[in-house]
C-alpha cells in the first residue's frame, strides 16, 4: 500500500477564508489558488478569473492547460482549511452519545474497555474504522489525532484505511499495563510486550508511508494511572530517541487526579509525572488540561507540550470546563479535540461552538461577582467584567483553534492550517443555503440539494455568514474535501 499521488495539477477559484492570526480571519475574494501534482501550494492569485488562471498556470508555472483541473465555486461558497481533530478515539466511534449518567473513570469500564477490546475481531474493527474515517472527513476533518486499541493488527487496519481513504492521520496503538488500573481482559501483559507492540505498529507505519507524508505514528500511554513506570520510562526514551509525537490524557477529571496523586505520591502534580518520564515535550498532546494548577501551566508551557480542548466530551461526562485564555496567556498552543465517544460529535465544527458555549460559561461567575459589587466596590467591578470579557472566545478564536491552532498542535503548522504558498491543500468547500426571494423558488428549493441548516437572506457581511456557520452548520454545508490536492469527500455529483 503507498499513499496516493494526485494525476494533475489543480487550480481552485473563489472565496478563500482562513485565520491569519488567532482573532482575525482573512478573507480572499476573486482569488485563485494553484495546487501541484504533490499536493502543495504553488501559488496564489487575488484578482483573478478562469481566463487569467489559464495564463498564469502556463506562462508563469509551466503547467500544461490539458493536465490541469480547474474547479470554480459558486456565489456565496468559499473554501476554508480543513479542521484538525487533535484527540479523538476511533475504536469508540459506535459509542458516540452513548455515557448515561456515568462519569469518567466509570464510563471507562463500563462502555469504553468492552467496546475496544471487541475490535480484535478485525471484521468488526474494519466496519467501525472505515466508518469513523468516512464519517470524520465528512464534516471537513482533513486531519485527526487518533487513538487506536491495544490489538496491534487493528491499530495497522486503522493506518492502512486512513492511507487508502486519504485523511491525514496519526495513529496511535494505545499503551495500557497497570495490572491494577486496567481490566485483566484488556491489557498488556508486560512493559516488554507494549514495547514490542509499539514497534510493531511503527514499523507497520513506515512500510506503508515511509516519509509519513499522511500517517504518522504516534506514542500513546493511555494516561499516567493506565502504564507502569517502568514503560513511561521505555516510551519517554523512545520518544526522543525516534522524534516521535505523543499523545495522552491529563487533569480530566477531579477523580482521575486524585488516583494520580495516589498512584504516584513522589510527584507534586500530574504535570511533573509525564514530565519525570521525558513524555513532556515540543511534540505531546495533552487532551483537556482542565484542572491544571498555574505551576502546571507553566511547566507545560515551559517544555513546549500542546493541548487540545475537547468541550463536548467534558460537558457531556460533567468533567468540567478547561480555561481556554488562561491556557493561550501563558503560551500553550491549544487545538480542538472531539474526544469520540466521551464527545458525542465527531465534528470539529460543533466542538468550535461548544468551545465558545464553554469559555460563556466561565465568563458567568466573574459577570455575578461583577454584579455583586455593583453596589460599592467600582475597581472590583470592572476588574471582574474584565476577566469575564477575556474568558470569552470569538467565532474568529475557535476558527483559528480548529485550523491552525490544530496544525500547531499536532507539529503541522508549517504544511496545513492556512492557504499559503508552499503549504499542503487541505482544504474543505463549503456552501450556506441562499433563500429564495418567492414563495415559489422556496417550494422548488425544497426539492433540490440540501444545503444544510443555515439560511443565507444575501444581506448578511461575510463575518455574519461565518458566525451562522459555527453556531448553525452542519456537515451537509462540508460539499467537498481534499487532502493535500486529493479529493477524498463530496456530496456534488
Amino acid at each position: 500500500m503507498a499513499v496516493l499521488q494526485n494525476e494533475r495539477n489543480h487550480v481552485f477559484l473563489g472565496s478563500f477564508i482562513h485565520s491569519s492570526k488567532l482573532d482575525e480571519l482573512k478573507y480572499m475574494h476573486q482569488t485563485a489558488v494553484f495546487v501541484d501534482k504533490s499536493g502543495k501550494i504553488a501559488h496564489l492569485e487575488h484578482d483573478c478569473n478562469e481566463g487569467k488562471a489559464k495564463t498564469i498556470l502556463q506562462q508563469k508555472l509551466g503547467w500544461d492547460h490539458a493536465d490541469t483541473e480547474i474547479t470554480s465555486t459558486g456565489e456565496g461558497d468559499f473554501f476554508f482549511p480543513g479542521f484538525i481533530d487533535t484527540h479523538i478515539h476511533a475504536p469508540q466511534y459506535p459509542n458516540a452519545g452513548i455515557f448515561g449518567k456515568t462519569t469518567l473513570l466509570d464510563w471507562l469500564n463500563k462502555y469504553t474497555f468492552p467496546m475496544e477490546s471487541s475490535l480484535s475481531d478485525l471484521s468488526k474493527a474494519r466496519r467501525v474504522y472505515s466508518q469513523c474515517v468516512r464519517r470524520t472527513l465528512s464534516h471537513g476533518t482533513t486531519t485527526a489525532a487518533y487513538y487506536a486499541t491495544i490489538d496491534v493488527a487493528a491499530t495497522n487496519l486503522l493506518a492502512d484505511l486512513c492511507v487508502s481513504l486519504g485523511q491525514r492521520a496519526f495513529v496511535g496503538r494505545v499503551c495500557m499495563d497497570h495490572e491494577d488500573m486496567c481490566p485483566e481482559y484488556y491489557r498488556d501483559e508486560s512493559p516488554d510486550a507494549v514495547m514490542a507492540a509499539t514497534h510493531a505498529c511503527i514499523d507497520h507505519i513506515r512500510r506503508i508511508d515511509p516519509d509519513y507524508a499522511l500517517v504518522s505514528p504516534i506514542l500513546t500511554p493511555r494516561f499516567a494511572p493506565s502504564c507502569t513506570p517502568e514503560t513511561m520510562t521505555r516510551l519517554g526514551r523512545l520518544a526522543a530517541d525516534a522524534d516521535l509525537p505523543v499523545q495522552t490524557h491529563i487533569s480530566e477529571n477531579a477523580a482521575e487526579i486524585a488516583l494520580v496523586k495516589h498512584l504516584f505520591p513522589e510527584h507534586a502534580t500530574y504535570t511533573d509525572v509525564y514530565d519525570s518520564f521525558r513524555l513532556l515535550g515540543p511534540r505531546t498532546i495533552l487532551a483537556h488540561a482542565i484542572h491544571l494548577a498555574d505551576a502546571e501551566a507553566d511547566l507545560v508551557a515551559a517544555r513546549g507540550a500542546k493541548v487540545s480542548h475537547c468541550p463536548c466530551s467534558n460537558s457531556s461526562l460533567g468533567s468540567g470546563e478547561a480555561r481556554v485564555r488562561f491556557l493561550l496567556d501563558r503560551g500553550i498552543g491549544v487545538g480542538l479535540g472531539t474526544d469520540v465517544s466521551g464527545g458525542y460529535s465527531p465534528s470539529v465544527l460543533e466542538a468550535a461552538r461548544l468551545a465558545l458555549l464553554v469559555s460563556r460559561h466561565l465568563a458567568m461567575p466573574h459577570h455575578e461577582a461583577a454584579r455583586r459589587h455593583g453596589g460599592g466596590g467600582e475597581e472590583e467591578k470592572d476588574a471582574d467584567d474584565d476577566e469575564a470579557e477575556r474568558a470569552k472566545l470569538s467565532v474568529e478564536e475557535v476558527l483559528y483553534l480548529a485550523t491552525r491552532g490544530g496544525a500547531e498542535v499536532v507539529g503541522l503548522q508549517n504544511r496545513v492550517g492556512a492557504f499559503e504558498v508552499g503549504m499542503e491543500f487541505d482544504a474543505q468547500l463549503v456552501r450556506l443555503g441562499g433563500v429564495p426571494e418567492t414563495e415559489q423558488q422556496q417550494e422548488e428549493e425544497q426539492e433540490s440539494e440540501d444545503n444544510g441548516p443555515v439560511d443565507i437572506f444575501g444581506w448578511e457581511t461575510w463575518e455574519e455568514r461565518l458566525a451562522k456557520w459555527v453556531f448553525s452548520g452542519d456537515d451537509r454545508n462540508t460539499k467537498k474535501v481534499w487532502v493535500k490536492g486529493r479529493l477524498v469527500h463530496s456530496r456534488l455529483r
